[in-house]
């Protein structure tokens, strides 16, 4: 009984072993995502629909932030809303979890006034080199909410290897 017990011990211990060697890498990655490793200089775009009273509105914009080691970001757009474009500044937070995702809480201001307030869910990949983000809310500042479905496209301007 006992050389029966000893072979079926091994390989156990030894797929368990080979387990979690072959999942380090991906717990190895999962801990490089962090607050401070998304800092730097960040280009994107964003489309979707503002859905209003109304009927729907297509929207589109393309900008740049600079995000620093705390999360805090500041950078500017220029969008598109039915037509209509305009040129804004944004200024926000972001936070990133272990697993690569997070999220950002964004101003949108023009001359300095706030416009609205969108709040992003993000996800990280390319070694946080690239993000892809959905807004979860978008507020207007007398507390409106309005009603969207909006996508990100983020990617770091200089790779981060």
């Amino acid at each position: 009984m006992t050389r029966r017990i000893a072979p079926s011990m091994f390989l156990t211990t030894f797929l368990a072993f080979v387990f979690s060697v072959a999942l380090a890498p991906l717990q190895a990655e999962a801990s490089h995502c962090s607050t401070t490793a998304a800092a730097g200089m960040w280009a994107y775009t964003y489309t979707g629909t503002i859905f209003t009273p109304n009927g729907p509105l297509l929207a589109a914009s393309v900008g740049h932030f600079t995000q620093d080691t705390a999360g805090n970001l500041a950078g500017s757009q220029a969008r598109s809303v039915a037509g209509n474009s305009g040129v804004e500044e944004i200024s926000g937070t972001v936070s990133v979890n272990k697993d690569c995702t997070g999220s950002a809480t964004i101003g949108v201001f023009v001359n300095g006034q706030l416009q609205r307030t969108a709040v992003l869910a993000i996800a990280f990949d390319s070694n946080m080199n690239h993000g892809r983000g959905i807004f979860q809310s978008l507020v207007l500042p007398d507390g409106t909410n309005v009603p969207v479905v909006i996508t990100s496209d983020n990617t770091r301007v200089f790779s981060r290897d």
